[in-house]
C-alpha cells in the first residue's frame, strides 16, 4: 500500500469514527460507501471491513458512554441477543446478491432512514403512545410498551418482543450491509422505549459492538476476502475519529443530531445511486 492510499484509509475511517461518535449509527451508514468508492474496496468485502471497524470502534464509544451513565443495559441487552441472531442471516443474503444490487438496495435504505429521522427530529417520541400507570385512562391502553410512574420503561414480555423483533432486524441489516444497525436503534431506543437522545446514542453502541463482532465473525467463518491492512488502518483512523465526534455529540442538542444525520445521510445516498448508475 502507498503512502496515499494508507493516509486516505485513515481518513475515511476517521469520517467513519467522527459520524459514528456523533451520532451512535451514522459512522456505519457510511462505511461501506467510502470502502467501496473512497478504497476501491469490492463491496461484499467492504461489508466485513465495515463490520470490523464499527465493531471496534463502538466498543470505544460504548465503555466512554457507559462511565457517563449514558447507558441502558437492560434494553441494550434485548436489542443487542436479538441483533446477534439476526446478523449471520443477513451476511448470508448479501453473498447471494450482485454487487450493484447490494448497493442500490443500501442507497434506498438509507434514504429511508435519512426521511424518517428528519421527519422525527421534532418529535421525540413520534406515533407510539406510552401508558402512564397511574393515568391510564388519559393515555393510549393498547400501547406495548409502557411507562411507569416514574417514566422508565416497564419491560415486560410484550414490549421485549418487540424490541426483539427490532433488534432481530436491525442485525439483518447489519450483517447484510455492514451497518453496525445504529440508525434503526438510535431512533427505536427514542420511539419505543422513550429514551433520551444521548442515553439512546450510548445503548445503542452497546448494541452495534456486539451485533458488528457477531457479523464480522460470521463473513470470516464463510469464507469472505478480509484485508487485514486495510481493516487495520480504516479502523485506526475510525477510533481517533470518534473522540471528535463524542465530545462534539455532547454539545448539541438532540433534533439538531438527527438533522445532521439524517442530511450526511442523504448526500450518501445520492451519490451511492449515481455511482452504481455510472459503474453499471
Amino acid at each position: 500500500m502507498d503512502l496515499n492510499t494508507l493516509l486516505m484509509t485513515l481518513i475515511l475511517g476517521g469520517v467513519v469514527g467522527f459520524s459514528l461518535g456523533l451520532t451512535g449509527g451514522g459512522g456505519a451508514i457510511f462505511a461501506v460507501p467510502m470502502l467501496v468508492y473512497g478504497l476501491g474496496v469490492p463491496a461484499k468485502e467492504s461489508v466485513g471491513i465495515s463490520l470490523l471497524t464499527v465493531a471496534c470502534t463502538a466498543g470505544i464509544g460504548f465503555v466512554q458512554r457507559a462511565r457517563m451513565k449514558r447507558v441502558d443495559f437492560p434494553i441494550g441487552m434485548v436489542f443487542a441477543v436479538a441483533g446477534m441472531l439476526g446478523a449471520p442471516v443477513g451476511s448470508r443474503l448479501a453473498s447471494t446478491l450482485p454487487d450493484t444490487l447490494l448497493m442500490v438496495l443500501f442507497a434506498g435504505l438509507m434514504v429511508m432512514i435519512a426521511i424518517r429521522m428528519w421527519w422525527k427530529a421534532h418529535d421525540r417520541v413520534g406515533s407510539i403512545r406510552f401508558v402512564d400507570a397511574e393515568n391510564p385512562i388519559e393515555t393510549n391502553a393498547g400501547a406495548v410498551c409502557k411507562l411507569d410512574s416514574n417514566q422508565r420503561l416497564r419491560l415486560n414480555s410484550r414490549c421485549g418482543l418487540l424490541l426483539a423483533a427490532v433488534g432481530v432486524g436491525a442485525g439483518v441489516l447489519s450483517g447484510m450491509f455492514g451497518v453496525g444497525g445504529g440508525f434503526i436503534i438510535v431512533p427505536a431506543l427514542v420511539a419505543f422505549a422513550s429514551m433520551e437522545i444521548q442515553t439512546a446514542i450510548g445503548t445503542s453502541l452497546l448494541v452495534i459492538t456486539m451485533v458488528s463482532f457477531t457479523g464480522t465473525a460470521s463473513h470470516v467463518l464463510a469464507g469472505k476476502d478480509l484485508s487485514v491492512e486495510t481493516s487495520i488502518l480504516f479502523t485506526s483512523g475510525s477510533i481517533a475519529g470518534l473522540f471528535l465526534g463524542s465530545g462534539l455529540s455532547q454539545r448539541l442538542a438532540g433534533p439538531t443530531l438527527q438533522r445532521v444525520f439524517a442530511l450526511a445521510i442523504l448526500l450518501v445516498a445520492a451519490y451511492v445511486l449515481v455511482r452504481t448508475a455510472v459503474l453499471s
